[in-house]
């Protein structure tokens, strides 16, 4: 299986820390070069301790399901013949609590806009088909409660 990786990377700077008035801003590495500046959401952090021209978290996992619905479903709209000039999707996710009692992203709502091009002319169905298929297909719809470890390391300051 593939391992995919992203580096995330904070810096205190001059903040006190301990009095909570520190910035959240931070950003995200990735290993094609990427760099995303990201913060905690102003809704969970008020501003000027988050930045809300940054991507938080929780906008990044509701990405990260729609991009995976999205490529899902070119690729399957492709194979069957369907040329797929845009598609445009206003995804969002809702914040809410499990039955466990946890906090967390409790529904991701797609709306993909499709426009269709080419010869070939979907039948009535075929595009809602399409989206079944590419959402049991699309692992990020299906990873959201997957488990999270942690095997952290620390240093004191200073040292190497």
């Amino acid at each position: 299986m593939a391992t995919h990786g992203c580096t995330v990377e904070w810096s205190r700077r001059d903040s006190c820390f301990t009095d909570q008035k520190y910035s959240r801003a931070h950003a995200w590495r990735f290993d094609g070069g990427a760099l995303v500046a990201a913060s905690s959401s102003p809704h969970s952090v008020r501003v000027p301790f988050s930045d809300p021209a940054a991507v938080d978290p929780e906008e990044a996992l509701v990405a990260a399901v729609s991009s995976c619905h999205m490529l899902w479903f070119l690729s399957l709209a492709a194979q069957r013949g369907f040329v797929i000039d845009a598609y445009r999707d206003a995804a969002e996710g809702r914040m809410g609590e499990f039955s466990d009692g946890r906090r967390g992203i409790v529904e991701v709502v797609l709306r993909p806009e499709v426009t269709v091009g080419g010869d070939v002319a979907p039948a009535p169905g075929d595009i809602e088909a399409l989206h079944h298929e590419a959402h049991e297909l699309c692992d990020m719809a299906h990873s959201i409660r997957g488990e999270v470890r942690v095997q952290g390391s620390w240093r004191p300051a200073g040292s190497r």
